[in-house]
């Protein structure tokens, strides 16, 4: 379960106005709850938890022991945004770091980006192994995973053949059309359904997230249960709901303070990608209608040695939001040395999680005396049940924070206006006209 602290705030803000602002996201619960409000039609992640059928997960399961069978170590995930980011961070969390387990299958993404060398490089890897591919659209036509998934088929299919092939691609688009639907009935592709009222951004729960964490060898089961269980806490309306709280906080530090960056902080080099796809959700969410906190991530300690000086005496714009894990799942113990030349032998018989706690302590006691709030979120350890919780929480808030800001949090009008622009230098057809108006500004 996920609990928030708040001390850290509390000699920025009184005690009153904190008040004011719970009531306010209170009635932001409201028009969650009530599903009245605007982007209403996209509230199907709130029931994922415990409205996943035990087949979805079993065909999920079914997918990854036949690549097993055929001998397949190494799984190309396709997609962009919301399409992959949950998958990738819950995966890097779980994963060992340095080592992939025997007989587990590798999976690796694709699909995110435009870089040559990136997809040129993942095609290096894809040669040396026996490959499969998951590709994540809903409308197939997306330009990056696109891209992708034309390199990556096209080897597929003259290494293994057609037929083979087609067993080695799964397909999560949409139930009834789109590119990537017609060419996945056409080419006989197993597939799954991205929901319609879903958006991509809390799409973690879908099989847009559950297949690959499976085919990763991870349980999803206990990851909806995490996610359920904390759903249950957060469907009470009272002003001690931690996601109501974190609404509340984090507009209250935005509206009267001015502060306009939050700074999602950990300690623990697994969760670099909880902060990529906690600003997606939270960036694309609330970034419109000029409002919004913008979202940034640091890993610290390593980024207070580089990060670290704004953050303590740069503009006071930010606040710092810290996921705390209370326990580590490895020891290690620090040892003495004879020579002491490096002076640690004061830390000796420590674990050096002890010293980690004790940075991230220092830490913020130097940024709340620097003019940092700072809010604390916090789960037991790392796990899948633990994972689950704290992307339930991150969603379910974000519904009432951005209520609490005035904005729609599930439409994303601002993100066409690139690919426009790109459409037309690419000389896409239909975009003959907007490739001249584009030429005269550059």
């Amino acid at each position: 379960m996920v609990i928030v602290d708040f001390g850290g705030c509390s000699s920025f803000v009184k005690d009153a106005e904190f008040k004011l602002w719970k009531e306010k996201a209170l009635e932001a619960f409201d028009v969650l709850e009530s599903e009245k409000g605007e982007g209403n039609d996209f509230l199907g992640w709130k029931t994922l938890p415990v409205d996943t059928p035990e087949s979805l997960i079993a065909d999920c399961e079914a997918v990854r022991d036949d690549w097993k069978g055929l001998g397949v170590d190494l799984a190309v995930v396709i997609g962009i945004g919301g399409s992959y980011l949950g998958a990738r961070c819950a995966i890097e969390a779980l994963s060992h770091q340095f080592v992939r387990p025997e007989g587990a299958i590798q999976v690796v993404f694709a699909g995110n980006n435009l870089s040559e060398e990136y997809l040129a490089e993942l095609m290096d890897l894809v040669r040396e192994r026996d490959a499969a591919c998951v590709v994540i659209s809903k409308s197939g036509t997306t330009t990056e995973p696109a891209v992708a998934f034309r390199v990556v088929k096209e080897y597929l299919e003259g290494k293994y053949g057609k037929a083979e092939a087609a067993r080695r691609i799964v397909a999560i688009t949409d139930e009834h059309k789109g590119a990537l639907k017609t060419l996945s009935n056409q080419e006989g592709y197993r597939s799954f359904i991205v929901p319609d009222n879903v958006g991509g951004r809390f799409s973690v729960l879908t099989p847009v997230g559950l297949l690959p964490i499976v085919l990763a060898g991870f349980d999803v089961r206990a990851m909806l249960k995490g996610a359920a269980d904390e759903r249950e806490a957060l469907l009470k309306k009272c002003e001690c709901n931690p996601a109501v709280q974190y609404a509340a906080m984090r507009n209250l530090l935005y509206s009267v303070y001015g502060k306009k960056v939050e700074i999602l902080v950990s300690y623990n080099p697994k969760f670099q990608y909880l902060g990529e796809w906690w600003k997606q959700l939270y960036g694309e969410s609330e970034g419109k209608d000029g409002k919004g906190i913008f979202p940034a991530s640091v890993n610290f300690t390593t980024d207070l040695h580089s990060m670290g000086q704004f953050i303590q005496d740069g503009d006071r714009v930010m606040f710092e939001t810290v996921v705390k894990i209370e326990k580590s799942r490895r020891e290690v113990v620090i040892g003495t040395d004879g020579q002491n030349l490096d002076q640690l032998n004061y830390l000796a018989g420590k674990r050096v999680e002890h010293c980690n706690a004790m940075a991230a302590l220092g830490t913020k006691l130097a940024h709340i005396d620097g003019g940092v709030p700072q809010l604390e979120v916090s789960v037991e350890q790392i796990d899948e049940y633990n994972l689950g919780a704290i992307f339930y929480f991150f969603e379910f808030a974000c519904g009432i924070s951005a209520y609490v800001l005035g904005v729609n949090p599930f439409n994303q009008p601002g993100v066409e206006a690139y690919k426009k622009n790109m459409f037309a230098l690419l000389r896409k057809p239909g975009y003959e006209a907007q490739t001249e108006e584009i030429l005269k500004r550059i």
